[in-house]
């Protein structure tokens, strides 16, 4: 997958986010931007999915875990065609299916999230089943890092390393900043890695905001059986819009007709 087309993508879909929490005057933006760089390199990389049949049973799954900052998610889906792309203007609005959070009514969600801590043990349940039927499809879920202070977090992990779930590939959006502030101040999360390792994980870490290295490290993962894989992503929070970038203010907010002008102009193509 060429470099260009991935930036390329990523700016596109960080575009989108911003217009849809422009309409809708609501969404968790920050956390949607930092994500943006690992759902491209997902859902035009490395998953195996049929927008035509969103049920196939040999498609890869995707678990967004931190499912308040779905906005990505539903903008890449539209793109792909699970859904029409005019969906997307009725985002948080009464009545539509693209609520807030993660929603099993739009075609391509496997689960719903949103009340933190959930979507690991879900994924693992996944796994599981992959494993006990000798299936080829992989399982992918990502979780915020302030995610990390739910206990269910911790009890899912252990889970998974005993039953040594090697279709397993989790992520962290490790963008160290939650609502309250600083991860590291909020509740220390170092030596994560080290944590993950002694619960059996396989364990890399990443940029996070670099779509063909996420890429990289996720197909060396698939060479390494045995054990349930988690790939660190170093992110930062609000990537991609100046005034957005490294701000725990932008964890959730409005974007009002000026702030959008300048955070589609932070995200015009490079050629412009």
């Amino acid at each position: 997958m060429e470099q260009k087309f991935l930036l390329k993508k990523a700016r596109e879909v960080r575009r989108g986010i911003c217009r849809m929490v422009n309409r809708a005057q609501q969404g968790h933006i920050g956390g949607a931007l930092s994500e943006t760089d690992y759902l491209v390199a997902l859902y035009y990389h490395i998953m195996k999915v049929d927008p035509a049949r969103p049920d196939w049973k040999d498609r890869d799954r995707f678990i967004l875990s931190k499912g308040h900052c779905v906005e990505p998610l539903y903008y890449i889906l539209a793109d792909k065609g699970f859904f029409p792309r005019e969906m997307l203007d009725t985002f948080s609005l009464p009545g539509s299916p693209l609520i807030g959070h993660t929603n099993r009514e739009v075609p391509g969600i496997e689960m719903n999230t949103g009340a933190l801590g959930h979507g690991l043990s879900g994924a693992c349940g996944m796994a599981l089943a992959a494993q006990k039927d000798q299936a080829d499809w992989k399982v992918f879920c990502l979780l915020g890092d302030g995610e990390l202070a739910e206990g269910s977090v911790w009890e899912a992990a252990m889970f998974a390393g005993h039953y040594h779930l090697d279709r397993l590939y989790l992520a962290i959006d490790r963008n160290r900043l939650q609502i309250s502030g600083p991860t590291e101040e909020l509740m220390s999360q170092e030596p994560l890695a080290q944590r993950f390792q002694s619960f059996g994980f396989d364990v890399a870490e990443c940029d996070g905001n670099d779509s063909a290295a996420i890429i990289a490290a996720l197909e060396a993962s698939f060479h390494r059986p045995g054990k349930p894989h988690l790939l660190i992503l170093n992110t930062l929070k609000g990537k991609g819009v100046s005034f957005m970038e490294g701000q725990t203010s932008w964890h959730h907010g409005r974007i009002t007709q000026e702030e959008l002008e300048r955070a589609l102009y932070d995200l015009r193509e490079e050629e412009d």
